[in-house]
């Protein structure tokens, strides 16, 4: 039995849903968990779990314990992470809510601002954070991305501009791995599994996102959206720009199973 964990993200169980839902022919057998990304990537940093999703950044950090599959990962190209207020303000020196330190938009974050205060809490408390007047501004990911102006908030950075000015490539924010103790043989079925999971739901966009709609804070436009900016052609198979970015990231070669 497989422990298999993502995240209560509707990009994850779109990608997920057919693997869940056993619509993949394959001799494996799952036992799924979902939580929260920062949650997942400090049980990473444990090995607790045979395959996980896990933030680019916190794999830094696992890397011993795990290995990178080619398929299920988040790309940013277009977007991505943003820094918001109630109004343009000069963040630095700013108390800053952020979705946990091993987030690879808290990373990028700390990349493209050198003196903020960070004030850690989970991915989905950042915003009333700063409507409350806890904190000055907030680092959003997610599909909260879509909705901060609805909210009256203003984009103060945005991490994407920031990145692709800067390297010119996509961005990658997060990863599914499997242990490294894993059997070659099953870790090269699930990888094959995910593919399989991947390509149904882009296949059968609609069937995947009623699924994913019981995970959505939003409307199934908005949520469809935010699924098909996150599950995509990079998602199915790692290419060459995204191994090059992650090698800007780890500045080493990174271990990926194809």
């Amino acid at each position: 039995m497989l422990k298999v964990a993502h995240t209560p993200d509707p990009d994850d169980a779109f990608m997920f849903y057919a693997l869940m839902n056993k619509k993949v022919d394959t001799w494996l057998e799952f036992e799924h968990f979902i939580e929260d990304i920062e949650t997942l990537n400090r049980k990473a940093l444990k090995g607790v779990y045979e395959v996980t999703a896990i933030s680019v950044h916190a794999y830094k950090y696992a890397k011993d314990k795990y290995r990178i599959l080619s398929a299920g990962s988040s790309v940013g190209d277009g977007y991505g992470p943003v820094v918001v207020a109630r109004e343009k303000i000069d963040l630095r020196g700013k108390r800053i809510a952020v979705p946990g330190k091993l987030t690879t938009a808290y990373l990028l974050l700390k990349m493209a601002l050198d003196h903020f205060e960070p004030v850690e809490m989970r991915f989905d408390e950042v915003v009333k954070a700063v409507l409350d007047k806890k904190c000055d501004a907030a680092l959003i990911i997610h599909d909260l991305q879509l909705v901060f102006e609805d909210l009256g908030l203003s984009k103060v950075l945005d991490l994407w501009e920031w990145w692709y000015k800067n390297f010119k490539l996509p961005l990658p924010l997060g990863l599914n791995v499997v242990r490294r103790d894993v059997e070659s043989e099953v870790q090269k079925e699930f990888l094959n599994c995910m593919k399989e999971s991947i390509s149904y739901a882009l296949k059968n966009v609609e069937e995947a996102l009623n699924y994913a709609m019981r995970f959505s804070r939003l409307d199934k436009e908005k949520t469809k959206t935010f699924v098909l900016m996150y599950v995509n052609k990079y998602t199915y198979e790692m290419p060459e720009n995204v191994v090059e970015a992650l090698k800007i990231i780890y500045r080493e070669e990174p271990d990926i199973l194809y």
